[in-house]
């Protein structure tokens, strides 16, 4: 089935790819989110453990999916060869920082809003919060798929699936991780649902736009994919690993990242040979 797919986006243009690949994220994000409509509360060990795995994908993605074809397309040896991955994934990291101050939002198990002081209402900063982690993982997929619009021999319409599916697997506790906080805030299941997969709308915006740039502008892809995973480790470490030791679960929470690793290193090097 992956050699079907593989082979019906290499058949199509690239950036169409990029945009139905992201609409696949966008799509398991809506999945985790329809949960609500099931269940009203959730265990906040299997929650901590879901957004474990999450930051757990998105960890090994940066590096399997994102830097190491950075560097390997690289010109150079030593430290001319790394520079390219080490200021795309600086600038990447930035960003998201720079985001990360300007965009009101609120994490799940946070009180103070962060950002810049905003009149609105709760629900709309809990969306915002995961929008943030959205961003760089829909330019991601669409960097990638940028690259073989280039004709770079690094980039594989391969490895651009195997991210996607990697990107759609962590989003569905995504989806789970907005819509149920805020049906337990008593916001109704179908509103739920709906700020829910809302969340994620910005892959598909991101991923065409990831991948028109590359396509334009081909020599910026080895910055553009260390972009994106610097975006992605700030993501990380700022926003998912706090989420998740803020009560009794850590350990579950820690199993559930190194289970997370180890099923997107394995999807990689596993379909991508």
């Amino acid at each position: 089935m992956f050699d079907s797919i593989v082979a019906y986006l290499s058949s199509i243009d690239p950036i169409l790819a990029a945009l139905y690949a992201t609409l696949f994220t966008w799509f398991l994000t809506a999945l985790g989110s329809s949960v609500v409509f099931f269940f009203k509360t959730m265990n906040r060990a299997a929650l901590d453990g879901m957004l474990g795995f999450t930051g757990g994908v998105m960890v090994a993605a940066s590096y399997w999916s994102l830097l190491a074809p950075a560097i390997e397309m690289s010109e150079g040896e030593g430290f001319v060869k790394v520079m390219p991955a080490a200021v795309g994934f600086l600038l990447g990291a930035f960003f998201l920082f720079g985001l990360d101050k300007v965009l009101p939002h609120l994490h799940i198990n946070f009180k103070e809003t962060e950002g810049v002081k905003s009149p609105w209402q709760k629900t709309t900063l809990l969306v915002l919060a995961i929008t943030l982690h959205n961003i760089p993982e829909g330019l991601a997929v669409g960097v990638l798929f940028g690259g073989v619009a280039a004709g770079i021999p690094e980039a594989s319409i391969a490895g651009a699936t195997i991210l996607a599916i990697g990107i759609g697997i962590q989003n569905f506790p995504e989806g789970i991780a907005v819509s149920m906080p805020l049906r337990r805030m008593g916001m109704s299941r179908k509103k739920s649902f709906l700020y829910g997969q809302s969340s994620a709308l910005v892959e598909p915006i991101a991923g065409v736009l990831g991948a028109v740039a590359v396509t334009f502008f081909t020599p910026i892809l080895p910055y553009a994919l260390a972009f994106a995973a610097g975006a992605m480790i700030f993501v990380v470490v700022e926003e998912v690993i706090p989420e998740t030791q803020q009560d009794k679960h850590t350990d579950i929470a820690t199993l559930g990242f190194i289970g997370g690793f180890v099923v997107m290193m394995s999807l990689d090097v596993a379909l991508g040979s």
